[in-house]
């Protein structure tokens, strides 16, 4: 296996090779970090490259790995990127926002801890939009992430730098998090895998509630099979989190090595209330039914109503501005207009009954249905700074007309996974995301694994690398 071949291998696969001692954890680093220096600086994907930590951490792995015969970790000696937004003791956790340039985290993320028991090594920060607000990467005092399949173009947001780094080769699967699209949508747009898991699935200790549940952890891999594997290293109740899940009865990697069942499909080229998608949008979703009923699934056209979710959603998405604490001022325009925004707490209760009510009507469409498909975004990737002169408002008004299929299950919980199906009118990955029953990650998984196996993605790689 030559080095870029390598460098595109499975998260699963870097395994074996250090598990079978074919490759070391220091080559796996090495490896990434050259990458990283030759490329990153056109990319953008990463805001802090964690090299001396992440050798140190390689040679005391690749050491242990000569002089021990004992069972290793499931992700020993492979490495990973870790979006912005989740601290790493002793490492610089910016949000995106140059207010906190400097700012050092004193402590590990909950997920963190998870994926250091597991064997990863760290290899850096990646890139995220301020606060996380946005589904572009574009932030102030820092270069645009941009897209390793055309560098004119967007690589998504929030985890647009965790999506560009697996994307070009620049770390095996990075973690993202998705409050309104931030994993499915730069999975989209770079041609990935991107697990949205149950609200309650990962733990966001040691913080508690994060505005009402809308936001979840989730990752970004080139296969199905990685992606679920990082579910069962992430997934698991930490004491005392407002929200929680049982523990699957067999692994989430099973499920990607099993063939599910026949399913009860539902589909959707149309969002309501915004109408119907770009067609190049469709045309991935009727790729995919196509797929699905050649499997031998049942599927059917049909669509929960998400009418009247906008409003109540958006008054709680745009509370994270203010709970960040950050002051208004040293913002990015859209996210002062977004502070501005921030009504009352009363405002803020209403908006989060109004929402649970809404999605009460979405989850029960569930009740006959086992999976639902639906394309990622209303229109394909847009370019870096095509929104750059727009008015907040006008800026607001296209990031609702593009995210639209996405935020409604984070205002039910339920899990999701972004597929890539094929490329648009200029090479930019296409896909769709699927949406299965509450904590029916399994389900979702077990057919995703069908979809990419009838129609391999994992074969293509971006002519930037």
């Amino acid at each position: 296996m030559n080095q870029i071949d390598l460098a595109f291998s499975s998260a699963l696969t870097q395994a074996q090779l250090v598990n079978s001692r074919q490759v070391s954890p220091l080559e796996l680093v090495n490896l990434y970090l050259q990458r990283i220096e030759q490329l990153d600086s056109q990319l953008g994907s990463y805001f802090t490259v964690m090299a001396e930590s992440a050798i140190a951490e390689a040679k005391v792995k690749t050491e242990l790995l000569a002089n021990s015969r004992t069972q290793l970790p499931p992700f020993f000696g492979v490495p990973i990127a870790i979006k912005d937004l989740n601290p790493v003791a002793g490492v610089r956790c910016t949000y995106g926002t140059p207010a906190l340039m400097d700012n050092i985290a004193t402590y590990d993320d909950g997920v963190i801890t998870r994926l250091k028991q597991a064997g990863f090594i760290i290899l850096g920060k990646t890139a995220t939009s301020e606060l996380g607000s946005f589904p572009y990467t574009e932030p102030m005092s820092f270069p645009p992430t941009r897209n390793p399949w055309n560098l004119d173009y967007t690589a998504g947001g929030s985890s647009g730098g965790s999506a560009a780094a697996v994307a070009a080769g620049l770390s095996a699967v990075a973690i993202g998090s998705d409050g309104g699209g931030s994993v499915r949508g730069p999975a989209f747009c770079c041609g990935l895998v991107g697990i949205k898991p149950s609200r309650g699935r990962i733990s966001y200790a040691p913080v508690g509630d994060l505005l009402s549940g809308i936001p979840a952890i989730g990752s970004l891999t080139r296969t199905v099979a990685d992606g679920a594997a990082m579910l069962d290293v992430m997934a698991g109740y930490v004491t005392g989190d407002p929200y929680w899940l049982p523990a699957p009865e067999t692994s989430f990697l099973s499920a990607a090595n099993q063939t599910p069942k026949p399913l009860k499909i539902a589909f959707s080229t149309s969002i309501p209330p915004l109408g119907e998608v770009e067609n190049q949008c469709k045309q991935a979703v009727l790729d995919t039914v196509k797929v699905l009923t050649d499997l031998g699934h049942s599927v059917e056209q049909s669509c929960p109503d998400f009418t009247g979710l906008t409003e109540p959603f958006t008054t709680v998405w745009q509370a994270g501005v203010a709970y960040s604490g950050i002051p208004k001022q040293v913002l990015q325009p859209m996210n002062q207009w977004l502070y501005d925004q921030t009504g009352s707490a009363g405002d803020y209760l209403r908006a989060v009954a109004q929402m649970q009510v809404i999605a009460r009507k979405i989850v029960a469409f569930f009740d006959t249905i086992d999976v639902l498909v639906l394309p990622t975004y209303m229109h394909p990737t847009i370019k870096v700074g095509e929104w750059a002169n727009l008015s907040p408002q006008e800026t607001f008004e296209k990031i609702i007309n593009w995210v639209a299929p996405c935020p409604p299950f984070n205002a039910t919980g339920q899990s999701a996974i972004a597929l890539p199906t094929g490329f648009d009118s200029v090479g930019l990955p296409l896909g769709i995301q699927l949406i299965g029953r509450p904590a029916a990650e399994a389900t979702i998984i077990s057919l995703a694994a069908q979809l990419e196996a009838a129609n391999p993605w994992n074969q293509h790689r971006p002519n930037f690398v």
